[in-house]
């Protein structure tokens, strides 16, 4: 249960373009075709998956305080969460480098339209808002930080392909002359947001029912326990 609450909420919830924005230069810059944005969000789905896994493996036995323990006690005092950046962003730029000579061996028409914005996807800032919320969210185990990276990409996929196969049926729209182009792109990427927002009560309706029924549960003892006072009021003045 914990593992699908949290693919729900990393796909849809907290989608990492429509909840916090993050990666939009290459979601608006890679998702006038289809099939462009369908490499490109497979890439990003492939590092993310890598990517996220390894960096919990090094924030929890070498950047965490007291990490290192495992070396021995002298080292036990060691902090090294100061190095999170590069070690994250090292770690990323070596699997997207491992991605970019894929796709040139094996798909070689995807490597050149993707262009410059493959390389790009080291300093894309969803791939490492990835590993940074893994770390602030403190995920316990390898599992789910590798759980959460599939469905963090899976979510980057579902935005880019959305808006790529509007932006291709949009071009036979009769849209206005001072809208079209990226215009007409950030007002239906803020539709989509808006539409995004409305999963947040997939997995909080059920705890908001709970929390009534309690409050119920407590008003009903608190009048309960006033009546009972009230009566043995009246007993001692009798």
């Amino acid at each position: 249960m914990e593992h699908l609450e949290l693919f729900f909420k990393a796909v849809f919830i907290d989608n990492m373009v429509f909840a916090t924005f993050l990666g939009m230069c290459s979601y608006l810059a890679v998702s006038k075709k289809v099939s462009t944005a369908v490499g490109l969000g497979a890439a990003v789905i492939f590092v993310m998956a890598i990517t996220v896994p390894l960096n919990w493996l090094l924030d929890q036995y070498i950047l965490q305080d007291g990490a290192l323990a495992w070396l021995g006690e002298e080292y036990a005092s060691y902090d090294l969460s100061f190095l999170s950046f590069i070690m994250f962003i090292a770690t990323i730029a070596t699997m997207v480098q491992l991605v970019e000579i894929i796709v040139e061996k094996f798909a070689p028409s995807l490597y050149n339209s993707l262009g410059i914005f493959l390389p790009l996807i080291a300093v894309n800032c969803a791939i490492l808002g990835g590993s940074l919320f893994m770390q602030s969210r403190e995920i316990e185990t390898l599992g789910l930080a590798l759980n959460y990276g599939i469905s963090s990409g899976i979510g980057f996929f579902l935005a880019i392909l959305a808006i790529a196969a509007i932006r291709e049926k949009i071009r036979y729209s009769n849209v206005p002359a001072p809208l079209r182009g990226l215009g007409i792109t950030f007002i239906i990427t803020g539709l989509m947001a808006i539409g995004f927002m409305s999963f947040g009560g997939m997995l909080t309706g059920g705890e908001d029912e709970v929390e009534v029924k309690n409050q119920e549960t407590v008003q009903v003892q608190v009048v309960k326990e006033t009546i009972d006072l009230a009566k043995n009021e009246k007993e001692i003045q009798e």
